[in-house]
C-alpha cells in the first residue's frame, strides 16, 4: 500500500429529522464527483449505508462515503478545482451537512 494515500471519509449522522434522497445521491452525486476527481487522484469509492450497531440498536450514521485519493496533494488540489461544487450539492440530497475527515492509512 502507498503510504501517501489519504481516504477522506463523509459521514452523514442519522438524526429523526434527515432526509436523504439515496436515488438523487446514487444517480447524479456521485456520477458528479467520479466525473469532477476521477482524473485529480481519485482512486477509490466505497459506499457505506448504515444497518445497526453491533448488540441491536440503531447505526450512528445513515451513510459513509470513503474517498480514496493517491496522496494529500491530489486531494487539495481535488478541493480547490471542485470542492465547492461538491459540497454545494448536499442539499439537494439531503438536509444535514455531512462530518468530512481526512484520514491517513496505516495498513491493512
Amino acid at each position: 500500500m502507498n503510504a501517501a494515500m489519504v481516504t477522506v471519509s463523509v459521514l452523514y449522522p442519522k438524526t429523526s429529522e434527515l432526509r436523504f434522497d439515496y436515488d438523487y445521491y446514487l444517480t447524479k452525486h456521485i456520477p458528479l464527483v467520479k466525473a469532477r476527481w476521477s482524473g485529480m487522484g481519485l482512486e477509490e469509492v466505497v459506499l457505506l449505508r448504515g444497518q445497526s450497531v453491533v448488540g441491536g440498536g440503531s447505526a450512528e450514521w445513515e451513510l459513509i462515503g470513503l474517498l480514496t485519493f493517491s496522496s494529500a496533494e491530489k486531494l487539495q488540489a481535488a478541493m480547490a478545482a471542485h470542492g465547492a461544487e461538491i459540497i454545494g450539492d448536499v442539499p439537494r440530497f439531503s438536509n444535514v451537512q455531512p462530518v468530512i475527515q481526512i484520514n491517513e492509512q496505516l495498513g491493512t
